[in-house]
């Protein structure tokens, strides 16, 4: 799902232009730290900021040299992070997303959709 859910994404840029589809960086909690997740963003040029489970850092040093070196992790951009959570704690309000009852991505995305355009149109209400 989530190659599906990159391929949508799209960034407007101020004023005018073509929308952007590769963000500059990529913020995820430690569920993301597949090798295929994080070989996703690195072919696109994304920088990827997801910390390495316990289990995963276990299984690489206990390899030796063989394991690689860990993945780059920024600290401080990682911080960041919980604004994009705060986020969606207003959808998991929603009971049909929180618990991802759907089959299809393609109906998750427009449920999700519908949340954010509610969501909108009360911050709206609240402004004016």
């Amino acid at each position: 799902m989530f190659p599906h859910l990159m391929a949508h994404l799209r960034i407007s840029r101020p004023g005018r232009g073509r929308a952007r589809t590769r963000p500059a960086r990529l913020r995820a909690d430690k569920a993301y730290s597949s090798r295929a997740i994080r070989a996703h963003p690195r072919r696109r040029r994304i920088v990827a900021v997801i910390p390495e489970p316990a289990d995963q850092q276990g299984h690489r040093q206990r390899r030796g040299s063989r394991g690689g070196r860990p993945p780059a992790f920024d600290r401080d951009d990682y911080r960041n992070r919980n604004v994009v959570e705060r986020g969606f704690c207003h959808v998991k309000q929603w009971r049909g997303l929180a618990t991802r009852y759907d089959k299809l991505a393609l109906t998750f995305r427009g449920g999700a959709m519908l949340k954010a355009i509610v969501t909108w149109l009360h911050a709206l209400g609240d402004t004016l």
